[in-house]
């Protein structure tokens, strides 16, 4: 990081989530984007981690690398976070250590449980990062990925991006409407009123409200 800090063609940017959920900062889907459109040839977005909620990468990033340490419980981590769905590629890193096969024969056996879904088999590689070791393996896997996803497999990955990026921004616009008429009108309060007396709970609330607007549609 610190090398390429000063090379003229490479640009890096250290962004806080902010509590987002996710494992990315909000803003960083837009931040790509910019970088896409300033003629960046390779964008990398490196997450907090991946784990049940952490995975919005997978809105963002053509190829995911999931990056797995041996001897840490990773094995059993990932499949309670159900990270295995989302790798394109997967890293065993510290290949150094003695547990290292043990962690790729995991990760290879977690990958035969999982039904595949495309034709791209992920493959394990394993990497020792303080010394560069498997790092051209490593880009090879890359590469290779790149060139599934150009033959095809991209333009149905891009479709679901743009698909769920639009319905995300509708809900939150929504939600945001929604809440500021509430607001507006005084019934925010009623609601929240409501549910501290405990004449209803919160999910009782929202299908009241919902139940409300949905009739106030079908009369306009």
């Amino acid at each position: 990081m610190q090398e390429l800090s000063i090379d003229e063609g490479v640009f890096i940017r250290s962004m806080a989530t902010r509590n987002t959920p996710g494992g990315v900062a909000r803003a960083t889907k837009d931040v790509v984007k910019v970088l896409d459109a300033s003629g960046k040839d390779v964008v990398v977005v490196e997450a907090v981690g991946a784990g049940q909620s952490e995975v919005e990468i997978m809105k963002i990033a053509h190829t995911i690398v999931v990056v797995l340490a041996p001897g840490l419980g990773d094995d059993i981590q990932a499949i309670k976070a159900g990270i295995m769905e989302i790798g394109d590629i997967f890293v065993v890193n510290k290949a150094d250590r003695e547990n290292v096969n043990k962690a790729v024969s995991d990760v290879e056996a977690m990958l035969n449980m999982n039904p595949e879904k495309e034709k791209w088999r992920p493959p394990v590689v394993k990497t020792t990062a303080i010394v560069g070791g498997g790092t051209a393996e490593l880009l090879k896997e890359i590469d290779q990925h790149r060139e599934y996803l150009e033959a095809g497999a991209i333009d149905m990955r891009r479709r679901q991006r743009v698909e769920t990026e639009l319905v995300e921004a509708i809900k939150e616009r929504v939600a945001k409407s929604i809440v500021e008429d509430l607001k507006r009108r005084g019934e925010l309060d009623k609601l929240v009123q409501n549910v501290l007396a405990k004449e209803m709970d919160p999910y009782s609330a929202v299908d009241m409200l919902l139940a409300k607007r949905l009739r106030g549609f079908k009369r306009r």
